[in-house]
């Protein structure tokens, strides 16, 4: 058996990886407003990032659902999926490739509101998409209602 210099390997098996990746399906993600429920200051809700797949094919490639908080509110894990990762205010959620037509997928993003928020404050959050399938951008994006009760 013959085996590949360490050099020439690496960049074969890089060629093999972008070679494998599957094109973009022509599928229309979209996010759908859920406004969570209200909070308490210093307490926690969540958001529920919604996307549905319009279709009319199955998402080819992996899509990440980002979910951007206002001041006064930070996200708190743990999340779901297991592969979001938080940066600050800002939650992304990686979703793999094969969300079917007219299906859906949800990111939950725990969030505690800051302490010293007034009673009856109402601000905005949004959620949004990113894939390399989707073919229709007006419908990417939404805000949400965080109400501190």
């Amino acid at each position: 058996m013959h085996r590949l210099p360490a050099l020439l390997a690496a960049p074969l098996l890089a060629l093999g990886a972008l070679g494998a990746a599957a094109a973009p399906s022509d599928s229309n993600l979209r996010v759908v407003r859920l406004d969570p429920d209200p909070v308490a200051p210093g307490g926690v809700t969540t958001v529920h990032a919604f996307v549905a797949n319009g279709g009319p094919q199955t998402t080819g490639s992996p899509f990440t659902v980002v979910v951007e908080l206002p001041p006064g509110f930070a996200p708190e894990g743990p999340y779901f999926p297991s592969s979001c990762t938080a940066a600050g205010r800002t939650v992304s959620c990686v979703f793999p490739a094969g969300l079917p037509p007219l299906r859906s997928a949800t990111a939950l993003v725990p969030v505690r509101a800051d302490a010293q928020l007034p009673h009856g404050l109402r601000t905005a959050g949004q959620v949004r998409v990113v894939s390399a399938d989707d073919r229709v951008p007006a419908n990417d994006r939404t805000a949400f209602a965080l109400t501190v009760a």
